[in-house]
């Protein structure tokens, strides 16, 4: 699955594709006040008579009675708008994604990874205008969305799809879990035909990573880590990080992963404060199947979280499975980018190998 996804992914980067947008979904970023405004501002545009095409406009469901988006006052404007404005909610992004023929969202990467976890299945084309702090995902001035989004519809737009992983929590189905029972011959060793020592509770869509680590247990957390039936190594730290390459800039950089290029089918492997002086950071190729779990003899609990969210504890024998998903994220580029865009995407917000060029010399003449 994960081939087919990556075969996909450069075949659509040399094309332009022209879609019929009728209904459009708006994401705005939580808690910012400021951009209420520059939401109506985008609806009351997309809503005009002036458009082509009458376009159907989803907003948060939080907006319908705020003041300042004022929602009766857009639609008074021009009676042709009635019925047009609609409110999305969570349940309706998760079960009815095919609702929405085309994303916009306003604020800056976290926006996105939001806009991802409310599609945990099919997503549509995402456009993102930059109003956040870094903006690795956002390559889109909100000043031209106008001109931005008439050309979208108008002529098409390049897609990247972005591996996503998914995360698939199992938990343990030994009633008394004790130092007898043993995760490693559970997933690998001559109990591994057993379908009945684990059984799935969730499953997570995600963009960045999966991160399992100690929560809050004053010690560090002991875990055994698997790759397609083989047991890789166990791990003392406060916790190990997983992460796609589009989150290898999040918390994959703080924990002294590498950084890396988008495009690249890999699984990025950091430990975070390894108790110990050899662990360091590996790279798999996106056809491992990956699982990260909690020994049965593990001193205390462990938690995962998915793209920063829905934090799940882990007890002994429990254990979390990562594969690349077969719905990556569809994220909408601009027409002139390059080969080079990552690379000065990293310098510009994180000053990578940022220094003083060292001074040349003149030779001494004797």
């Amino acid at each position: 699955m994960a081939t087919g996804v990556r075969d996909l992914s450069k075949s659509l980067r040399h094309i332009r594709l022209k879609l019929r947008v009728k209904a459009v979904f708006l994401l705005v970023k939580a808690h910012d006040e400021t951009l209420i405004g520059f939401s109506r501002e985008l609806v009351d545009w997309l809503l005009s008579k002036e458009r082509d095409t009458p376009y159907l406009v989803y907003v948060e469901n939080t907006l319908e009675n705020n003041p300042i988006f004022d929602a009766k006052g857009l639609l008074s404007d021009e009676p042709s708008r009635e019925g047009r404005l609609k409110y999305w909610t969570n349940e309706l992004c998760a079960k009815h994604p095919q609702t929405f023929d085309f994303a916009v969202t306003l604020g800056g990467d976290g926006t996105l990874l939001y806009a991802s976890w409310l599609f945990q299945r099919t997503v549509p084309p995402v456009l993102s205008f930059a109003m956040g702090s870094l903006g690795f995902l956002t390559k889109f001035d909100y000043g031209g969305f106008r001109q931005t989004l008439t050309t979208a519809f108008r002529d098409g737009v390049t897609v990247s799809l972005r591996l996503r992983f998914e995360g698939t929590v199992m938990r343990s189905q030994h009633e008394s879990r004790g130092e007898r029972e043993d995760l490693i011959e559970e997933l690998v060793g001559t109990k591994a035909q057993n379908d009945f020592t684990h059984l799935p509770d969730g499953k997570y869509e995600i963009l960045n990573d999966i991160v399992v680590d100690r929560g809050p247990n004053p010690t560090m957390s002991a875990l055994e880590i698997f790759g397609d039936g083989e047991h890789f190594t166990t791990v003392q730290a406060d916790g190990v990080c997983v992460a796609t390459p589009t989150g290898s800039t999040a918390y994959n950089l703080a924990a002294g992963g590498s950084l890396c290029h988008p495009d690249n089918p890999v699984i990025l492997l950091t430990a975070i404060c390894a108790h110990t002086l050899s662990f360091r950071p590996i790279i798999l190729p996106d056809t491992v199947v990956l699982r990260v779990g909690v020994p049965y003899d593990a001193r205390t609990s462990s938690w995962a979280s998915f793209d920063g969210r829905e934090r799940v504890e882990l007890n002994a024998g429990d254990y979390v499975t990562i594969s690349a998903s077969r719905f990556p994220f569809a994220n909408v580029m601009q027409s002139t980018s390059t080969s080079d865009d990552w690379i000065n995407s990293i310098s510009r917000t994180l000053n990578w190998n940022s220094r003083e060029r060292q001074k040349g010399f003149k030779e001494w003449q004797k």
